[in-house]
């Protein structure tokens, strides 16, 4: 199969579906999906259908039925399927929120002055508003202590960036 291009549209409907089933196990109708990406469920539903023929998503049929991504959806988002995944620590303008951080990278760590941390996260990043102020610590594996504010949100991708105040490992 060649590359598969979504538009931006199509990318946040599987990132929404990706989400919801990670959290839920079961799969998730097109009136869900269309209340968080505020559209019609018949627009969600016409997009699943082209999601569906690229192979990322199947239709299951019935009263608890909706949609499910397939390996393929969860390839192209660049995401895994993690069984018990482990929780980290993220404290939100000193609110404790529980979350499931996917990858951390830092892009540009050469210049310390402007140190940035692209922060990729297993579910939904809506509650979060640029300028936020957060701390990630108590990392799977790590001691890792991230503290800065959101300069940037890519809900397409769950991912934010953060200026980064404060690092210790």
């Amino acid at each position: 199969m060649g590359r598969i291009e979504l538009t931006n549209s199509q990318r946040r409907i599987l990132t929404v579906l990706v989400n919801r089933y990670q959290a839920e196990d079961s799969p998730i109708p097109a009136k869900e999906i269309s209340s968080e990406v505020d559209r019609e469920p018949r627009t969600v539903r016409n997009q699943m259908s082209s999601l569906k023929d690229l192979g990322l998503v199947e239709g299951i049929p019935g009263p608890s039925g909706g949609y499910q991504p397939t390996s393929a959806g969860f390839d192209i988002l660049d995401r895994e399927t993690v069984e018990n995944p482990e929780m980290a620590v993220l404290a939100r303008e000193f609110d404790r929120v529980d979350a499931i951080v996917d990858e951390i990278s830092f892009p540009n760590v050469h210049n310390p002055d402007t140190c940035r941390a692209r922060i990729r996260f297993q579910q939904s990043i809506q509650e979060f508003d640029e300028g936020d102020a957060i701390a990630i610590g108590a990392m799977p594996n790590s001691e890792l202590l991230l503290a800065g504010k959101i300069e940037a949100i890519e809900t397409t991708r769950n991912q934010i960036i953060l200026d980064v105040a404060r690092v210790e490992a």
